[in-house]
């Protein structure tokens, strides 16, 4: 208001001033709060997107396990920056395996092995060959005889991966005189006191060994 000397009379504008300070102090809040949010979301993303939502992994496999570990070897060609096994698991290159601590016949590995989203596993290199025979030589006592793997007799003379992988495309680490095609021995095992890498045997499936399990890693 102008008094008579053509001023704004003391404290007209406090008013003014006292709104303007109000609505700063609730841009402030509301700017900081869209921040809390927006870190939090991209947390939830970061964190639990990758293995609720990925769509190369099976269902059974994120429903399966909560806890995951995660390293930051980038695999070539790939965009995104950390490679995750299931807790307890053991990763090379793109997989991850699972080494059984109980034994169960053949059929009962493979349905167990499937249960969690995986697969026996399938051999496809000497360098995997060679990690693996590593892996089950490093477990503990009482140490295990043998570990099955997904490599069945599909009828007389013909093998056959769990997966449809070709046997005779892949390699081969029978163990010497091995397969002995004797009867009823109709699926692989890795021999854990055969010096490695040929360490594989022919064994009837009733059997009950250690296994171990195979899943593509999650790439987040």
């Amino acid at each position: 208001m102008m008094n008579g000397q053509g001023r704004m009379s003391p404290g007209s504008a406090a008013p003014t001033e006292e709104r303007s300070c109000s609505w700063l102090n609730i841009w402030v809040f509301l700017i900081f709060a869209l921040l809390i949010k927006a870190a939090f979301v991209s947390l939830c993303l970061y964190l639990v997107v990758p293995f609720s939502h990925s769509s190369d992994q099976p269902s059974a496999l994120q429903q399966q396990f909560s806890e995951w570990e995660c390293d930051s070897a980038l695999p070539q060609g790939t965009e995104r920056g950390w490679t995750c096994c299931p807790k307890g698991w053991r990763r090379f290159q793109g997989s991850c395996y699972f080494l059984s601590p109980d034994t169960m016949s053949w059929s009962e590995s493979a349905q167990n092995c499937t249960g969690m989203g995986s697969q026996l596993v399938v051999i496809n290199s000497k360098a995997e060959q060679e990690f693996l025979s590593v892996q089950i030589r490093q477990s503990k006592e009482p140490k295990p005889d043998n570990f099955y793997i997904g490599l069945f007799l599909e009828k007389v003379g013909q093998w056959q991966w769990v997966d449809k992988t070709p046997y005779n495309g892949t390699p081969m680490f029978w163990r010497k005189g091995e397969p002995n095609n004797f009867t009823g021995e109709n699926c692989a095992v890795m021999h854990v006191p055969t010096q490695p890498p040929n360490n594989w045997n022919d064994v009837s499936s009733s059997l009950e060994n250690h296994r171990i399990c195979e899943v593509a890693a999650v790439i987040v």
